[in-house]
């Protein structure tokens, strides 16, 4: 599993026995979730920015983004 080392032991247990239709919902909510924090800090750095703006320079974070 990818991050493990930042998991606790009992983390890691408890995400191994969840299906893994629950696992891709929780990576699919962490995913929007940082989205919108990224949205958010995108924002406060350029308050002046339209949210066309805010959302072409998320995509382009996300999409020049490396694990």
């Amino acid at each position: 599993m990818i991050g493990e080392e930042l998991l606790t032991p009992e983390q890691v247990a408890i995400y191994r026995k969840m299906p893994g239709e629950k696992r891709l919902q929780l990576a699919e909510k962490l995913y929007w979730s940082a989205r919108e924090m990224t949205a958010a800090g995108v924002r406060s750095r350029h308050p002046d920015w339209s949210q066309d703006q805010v959302t072409a320079e998320v995509r382009r974070i996300f999409l020049n983004a490396r694990t």
